[in-house]
């Protein structure tokens, strides 16, 4: 029988596997399943890195589109068997993502892309799109499929709904921390999967707008523009905040969780992911090869904090700053706000300006070739930095140094001296001598990582010689000669013979490292036979590595949504528009009432206000409903129960557990923006959750709203067309670090982080409740940042977007129900000539 490297994944890393676990010092449950590396591969030398240096699976793009990281080289349709037969001989596995949404008019590209990868063997999908995910299904009902962390997942009640999708695997968001993940886990037998490394995003992933509103790219789209790395400044109260040279307010340091992986074994991960599709081959190489000994060594019931040179790796290799993120609790110095690009190794200060030397006393190691940064001064547009091009201690020339006052020397014109300060920082940015190194580890032809072999052969006179074969992947098979062994006349085979002859494994991808052998009486067998049988031994190993698994490939089905009352009806184009306003004040609730609008939609930071705004909707007749949080976390389920015990008439949902919420308790609701629906197949999914409207997401133009509509002619569509777009929506609170001045305060302890969120209590500030702010970008636009019921922050576009010229367009494409969304006061002049005769006569 013959084990495909899947197949033993499958047994070895099985749902839920490791949930039960637990670590204590020294000793791994051996309960606990094995956990994953998941690997980064933007192209071939990438996939290679991340091979040699440890990874079990890799993810990557393809130049057909339908991937978050566009830019990336990616692969093409054509490349992917050969791709997957050089991971599956090495008993790794392969990902595609399909991590964007998924327009109407691309649903025939991701079927094509869906049907060469199954028939290339790749392993799994990775997708963020919920009608993406639902096609993929139906098409390739035997395939892997991952929920992306664009899809927003933070709480169990997605996971579940992820699972009704047909989703194996959720890659978790990355604001979630390790006790987040402990309440997950016992809680279902889906796969969990997390980021350890890499780049974080300042927005909640598939929830970012920032792209889309500033410059008309998107995020979910695989275009963002990182306008989270840009400098803003802090408008507190009408007055700028003097916050010396710390301007990226928005830029968060990079994820590393080397000192974690104990914890994320024993919480029951499925999977470690190190982020970075858009980096360097040495990149991958340094951050696979770290992990794949943390987890060794986690697995092993092994804990220690990481040697400082594993660190000063990778920090060389790209680092911002290296953090441990959120997955250990609120972090308040998260974004250090000095720098938002590559900055490497801190390695020290400027002392003075000797002529053409800089007198630096270094922190850190620095050779000869090695790249130095300055980051600028205050005032400054930009950093210089050079080669060193020569190293002076004490006048002697050296070629490197571990630390202490040295001098500089940089190749002519590398530097402006006159732009150099004394107390000024340098940081190491490249360093050719680890490069070098990471370089080694993939290059070079050869493969360096081996796939092991276990033999067990038998040997006897008149017996056909019997090799038995188990390799690490799980792999196993039986050879034989095929002639009975005669007896040996003067040199009977020896156990040295065989492990010799079996260990001549040349370039393949196999390194034999057990061998027993059972040998009666004398037999002679010819090195000839020995070598024929090692050279099929390969073959037959190298066919059951690369074998395709036999998965389903069906006709796409005919969606049939769940029908509507107005399905089928032909009235739909001349009916007229039915208007909905957000608002979220009390006091705004009450203007709008008193101008007569009929259909209320409530937004309030503050939940108490929700019972006084459904008193005053009712009073006068109106219908309101009540919007939920964007994002919900384990033990958030309360302000669902907290919204619906104002009574409203419905809730508008913004998250997965939302959904959950009402459908169990049968409340109506509207699905907003923030469940991404651009296709038909995921209106078609909302509306079977008992979604009354689905609301098209952020990403559709006017050209996509028509385009969604005319293939969704079933749906109960709304469309947002006039609001200030939530540019970011975060775990960071801006109120708390900068106006509250906490940013350099600790972690918080679990217990003051329940006392926080549920009590609100200190240690929060409460600076959102004082004060006006807003974060003003390079044109001078000031942005309004605003603070929801669990303290997660949401910065706003200035300017509304504003949609209403298309309003008649839409209504002929059969759209019907439209918002219009207030953030900071009540336009009333535009509100009565936007509703028109939807409003009663004064």
């Amino acid at each position: 029988m013959t084990i495909t490297p899947n197949e033993e994944f499958a047994m070895r890393t099985s749902p839920g596997g490791g949930s039960r676990g637990q670590f204590t010092s020294g000793v791994m449950n051996p309960a606990i399943a094995r956990p994953e590396l998941l690997s980064p591969a933007g192209d071939f030398d990438c996939a290679r890195a991340a091979v040699e240096n440890g990874a079990d699976a890799v993810y990557f793009g393809l130049r057909a589109g339908l991937n978050a990281r566009s830019k990336a080289t990616n692969f093409s349709l054509e490349e992917l068997p050969e791709l997957m037969e050089f991971l599956h001989l090495r008993g790794v596995r392969g990902f595609v993502t399909f991590n964007t949404l998924v327009f109407p008019s691309e649903l025939h590209v991701l079927e094509k892309c869906v049907r060469a990868a199954v028939s290339a063997g790749v392993d799994a999908a990775i997708v963020q799109d919920m009608g993406g995910a639902r096609l993929i299904r139906a098409i390739a009902p035997d395939w892997h499929l991952h929920a992306s962390t664009q899809m927003s997942i933070t709480s169990v009640e997605g996971v579940a709904l992820a699972e009704k999708l047909g989703i194996c695997r959720v890659v978790l968001a990355r604001e979630l921390s390790i006790d987040d993940l402990r309440a997950i886990r016992p809680k279902t037998k889906v796969e969990l999967e997390v980021f350890v490394h890499g780049a974080l995003c300042m927005s909640y992933s598939g929830q970012c707008n920032a792209s889309f509103g500033m410059g008309g790219r998107s995020a979910n789209r695989g275009s963002c523009a990182q306008q989270c790395r840009l400098p803003y400044e802090l408008v507190c109260d009408d007055e700028v905040r003097d916050l010396q040279d710390r301007k990226y307010l928005l830029s968060p340091s990079d994820l590393s969780a080397l000192d974690l992986v104990p914890d994320l074994i024993a919480a029951g991960v499925n999977s470690l992911k190190i982020e970075g599709r858009m980096k360097s081959p040495q990149y991958v190489a340094s951050a696979t090869r770290q992990y794949r000994t943390a987890l060794d060594e986690g697995m092993a019931g092994r804990r220690a904090a990481p040697p400082p040179e594993q660190l000063l790796e990778l920090e060389s290799s790209f680092s911002r700053g290296l953090s441990q993120g959120w997955l250990a609790g609120r972090n308040l110095q998260i974004v250090e706000g000095r720098n938002s690009a590559k900055r490497g190794i801190y390695a020290g200060k400027v002392l003075a300006i000797h002529g053409d030397r800089v007198a630096v006393e270094l922190a850190s190691p620095v050779r000869r070739g090695d790249g130095i940064a300055f980051p600028s001064i205050l005032g400054e547009d930009h950093d210089q930095g050079g080669r060193v091009y020569e190293i002076f201690d004490r006048k002697e020339s050296v070629k490197e140094i571990d630390g202490g006052k040295v001098e500089l020397a940089f190749a002519r014109d590398a530097l402006e001296f006159d732009r150099l300060k004394p107390g000024q920082e340098l940081w190491k940015t490249d360093d050719p001598r680890i490069d070098r190194l990471l370089r080694k580890t993939y290059s070079g032809g050869r493969a360096q990582r081996r796939v092991s072999l276990d033999l067990a052969v038998e040997a006897a006179v008149g017996c056909k010689l019997s090799v038995s074969v188990q390799t690490t992947t799980g792999t196993t098979l039986q050879i034989e000669s095929e002639q009975e062994l005669d007896e040996a006349r003067r040199h009977p085979l020896t156990v040295e013979v065989l492990r010799e002859q079996f260990g001549r494994l040349g370039t393949s991808v196999y390194e034999l490292r057990n061998l027993d052998a059972r040998i009666e009486g004398q037999p002679m067998v010819p090195l000839s036979i020995l070598g024929r049988l090692r050279h099929e031994m390969i073959r037959q190993l190298d066919a059951a590595a690369v074998e395709l698994p036999k998965l389903r490939l069906l006709d796409r089905p005919q969606l049939t949504p769940v029908a509507r009352d107005h399905a089928g009806t032909d009235d739909r184009v001349s009916t007229a528009a039915i208007w909905h306003v957000l608002c979220r004040e009390l006091k705004h609730v009450e203007e709008l009432l008193a101008l007569g609008v009929k259909s209320i939609i409530g937004d309030f930071s503050e939940l108490h206000r929700c019972a006084p705004a459904v008193r005053m909707a009712h009073e006068k007749g109106a219908v309101i409903y009540l919007a939920t949080p964007r994002i919900q976390k384990p033990g958030e389920e309360k302000h669902f129960a907290k919204i619906a015990e104002a009574k409203p008439d419905g809730l508008l949902v913004r998250n997965l557990g939302g959904a959950t919420f009402c459908a169990e308790r049968q409340i109506p609701f509207v699905a907003d923006m923030t469940l991404n629906a651009v296709n038909q197949w995921t209106v078609a999914w909302l509306h079977e959750l008992g979604a009354r409207r689905v609301t098209a997401a952020y990403d559709s133009d006017r050209q996509r709203l028509i385009e969604l509509a005319k293939a969704a002619p079933w749906a109960e569509l709304e469309v947002v067309v006039y609001q200030n777009i939530p540019l970011f929506h975060t775990e960071h609170c801006i109120f708390d670090t900068e106006v509250g001045n906490r940013r350099n305060e600790v972690n918080l302890t679990p217990e003051e982080e329940v006392r926080q969120t549920q009590r609100r209590t200190a240690p929060c500030s409460f600076s959102c409740m004082k004060h006006e702010v807003r974060l003003r970008d390079r044109l001078g636009v000031e942005h309004p940042l605003q603070s929801d019921a669990g303290c997660r922050n949401t910065l706003y576009h200035a300017d509304p977007q504003n949609l209403l010229d298309h309003v008649p367009e839409l209504q002929r494409s059969g759209v019907r129900h439209f918002r219009i969304e207030l953030l900071e006061s009540v336009p009333v002049k535009l509100l009565r000539r936007i509703l028109g005769e939807a409003l009663p006569s004064q």
